[in-house]
């Protein structure tokens, strides 16, 4: 017997359940970014809240061919400052959908790798709490690469 979600029944979703559909839509943007910026999404997607007003998420083995290269060549170092360089050269694009996704401000963006174990991706969006009208994070991106 098929059962039917709560919204097609005419029921909102509970908090539980709208925060778990929140964390996979932000886990299918973070992998369509990826394919978009790299050329290659995860192999593996998570996001998790970390509290009322943080999601983590995880992506597991983002190394492109060439940057695979890099880490058999010992350059690890230079991996992750390129790596970082692209991250926070599209920091509009890592925001926006979260943004649109959760109906909130990011406050703060942090994008990490560990080029040691496949790279192991986790990117943090801190949000401002729900009803913040001021700048978010992509707006002072936008004064520090202008300024």
């Amino acid at each position: 017997m098929a059962t039917m979600a709560a919204d097609e029944q005419g029921q909102q979703p509970t908090a539980d359940e709208a925060r778990t559909s929140v964390a996979m839509e932000v886990s299918n943007a973070m992998v369509r970014l990826y394919k978009e910026i790299f050329g290659r999404g995860p192999k593996l997607a998570r996001t998790h809240w970390a509290g009322p007003d943080a999601l983590v998420a995880f992506l597991e083995d983002t190394l492109t061919p060439a940057e695979r290269n890099m880490v058999r060549m010992g350059e690890h170092q230079r991996l992750r400052d390129t790596r970082m360089f692209f991250q926070y050269a599209t920091i509009r694009e890592f925001c926006e959908p979260v943004e649109q996704i959760t109906g909130r401000k990011v406050r703060s963006f942090l994008s990490s790798i560990d080029t040691e174990v496949e790279g192991l991706s986790i990117e943090t969006f801190v949000l401002h709490p729900a009803g913040y009208s001021g700048p978010s994070r992509i707006e002072a991106a936008h004064v520090l690469s202008s300024g």
